[in-house]
Order: structure tokens, then C-alpha cells, then sequence
């Protein structure tokens, strides 16, 4: 029988590996480049396995990573964590249910975003089903508290955020996940990118919606959200979660606000 201890260091050394990977994966694949990205995931006992600072996710290795509280400091590694880590302890602040954050630059999601072309449409079914809306934040200074103060609310409704001329934030219950999201959400821009260069594109009306909503439910998917933001298709307003908005908002702000101060 394995002991606290023996799980701890083997739930860790998972967490390594799969960082490295996917890392690799977002290089090889053109959703990173150089230094960009960020990637994390949860651990037991509050504590956060991240990429560091300044590390070429092309030859990441399993101890450049970094653990930290889950206030962000330093517990574990030689190198700093992400500069960008405050839009992570966010995520982990707000959604229980989020296991790991993945921040790519996909070109092409990053291009429309420029544009001023949102994705939050639904009108490709796959999208709707896998990735329920993407929901786009306006520009902040990256690495600074402006990036969750304007992130708090987008990702209490959405599983996939782009950020002005940033980049794309996607959650999940674990690093898989949250990496296909990625690729979705780049597929949908290239998509949707190819077609805005033929015509106009339409969402799918409020009927072809609740259809694919009750496949979901037949095969145990997520729900797909009411109200996608910026498309009248649906008539029902803004999907939200069960969270106050006033105390979700005061626990982001005390978070913020322990880091800079530590």
C-alpha cells in the first residue's frame, strides 16, 4: 500500500511529465514560440507544478519546473515560475472544479482577436460541444494584477478565454483537457478565419443549439451555455455559475493582493 508521501511524489512526477509534453506539443506545433506559454497544474495540499520563467518550451525538461504555494511563492525548483502565474492561481482560486491552465499565442486565434472577431459564436457544432464559448478579454500589461482582475469574471463562464494581442487561456480538470481546448480553440480560428475570407458568417440559430444541448445531455457532455456572448442566436442571457459575483470578486482581489504584497 502506498503512503501519503509515495502518492504526493508520484501525482508530482506525473504533473512533470505531462507539462513536458504538452509543452513540446505546443512548440512543435506552432501555438507557442521561443519562450512564450505558460502551463500548469494542480497538486495536493494547495501547492501548483509550473512552468518557470524565461525557459524555451521547445527543451523544457522535467526539472526546470517549479512548485509553488498556492499564493505563488517558491516551494520547489531553482528557477522562478511563470511571470505569468497570477492568471493561474486565479483560475485555482475561482474554479474548484480547474486542474490545469494551458496560455498559448495561437496565431490564428490571436489574429481574429486583433481583428476585433470574436469566437464566441456558436457555429461550428464541434466548438459548441467541446468548448461551450470563447469569450475574449480586453487588453492588459501581461505579468502584471490587471490580467486576473480582468480575467475573474471571464473565467467563471467559460473554459476558453482569449486575451486582447496576448494569447488564449483554457482550463480543465487536468492538463489533457485543457490542451485539447487549445487546439480547438485554434482550429475554430482557422476555421472561421478561412471562411470570413469567403462570405459572411452566420451562428447557428437558437433551434440547431438546443439540439446539439440535447446531445450533450443524451452522452453526459457538458452543457452548452445560454446566451454566447456577443451572438443572438440564444435569447436567455449570459451563462453564470453559481458563485456571488461581490465575494468571488473580494477573494480574487485578497489573492492578487497577498502575492504583490509577499
Amino acid at each position: 500500500m502506498t503512503t501519503p508521501v509515495q502518492r504526493r511524489a508520484e501525482e508530482e512526477a506525473e504533473g512533470r511529465r505531462q507539462i513536458v509534453k504538452v509543452c513540446h506539443r505546443m512548440y512543435e506545433r506552432g501555438l507557442i514560440a521561443g519562450t512564450d506559454g505558460n502551463v500548469s497544474v494542480r497538486l495536493t495540499g494547495g501547492r501548483i507544478l509550473i512552468t518557470p520563467s524565461g525557459v524555451h518550451k521547445g527543451d523544457l525538461q522535467q526539472q526546470d519546473l517549479v512548485i509553488t504555494d498556492r499564493q505563488g511563492q517558491p516551494v520547489g525548483g531553482k528557477r522562478r515560475p511563470s511571470s505569468e502565474i497570477l492568471m493561474h492561481l486565479l483560475c485555482y482560486q475561482v474554479r474548484e472544479d480547474v486542474g490545469a491552465v494551458v496560455h498559448a499565442h495561437p496565431v490564428n486565434a490571436v489574429a481574429l482577436a486583433l481583428a476585433g472577431v470574436s469566437l464566441a459564436n456558436c457555429v461550428l457544432p464541434e466548438s459548441c460541444l467541446s468548448l461551450g464559448f470563447i469569450l475574449t478579454a480586453p487588453y492588459t500589461t501581461p505579468g502584471t494584477e490587471e490580467v486576473p482582475r480582468a480575467l475573474r469574471d471571464l473565467v467563471t463562464r467559460a473554459d476558453a478565454v482569449l486575451l486582447d494581442r496576448h494569447g488564449s487561456l483554457t482550463v480543465g480538470p487536468n492538463l489533457t483537457v485543457a490542451y485539447n481546448r487549445l487546439e480547438s480553440v485554434e482550429h475554430t480560428a482557422r476555421i472561421t478565419l478561412a471562411a470570413r475570407t469567403l462570405g459572411p458568417v452566420s451562428p447557428l440559430g437558437e433551434r440547431q443549439v438546443e439540439q446539439l444541448r440535447q446531445v450533450a445531455r443524451k452522452y453526459g457532455w457538458a452543457d452548452i451555455p445560454h446566451g454566447c456572448e456577443e451572438c443572438n442566436a440564444c435569447p436567455n442571457g449570459h451563462l453564470e455559475r453559481q458563485t456571488d459575483p461581490e465575494a468571488l470578486a473580494a477573494r480574487v482581489d485578497q489573492a492578487v493582493d497577498r502575492f504583490l504584497r509577499s
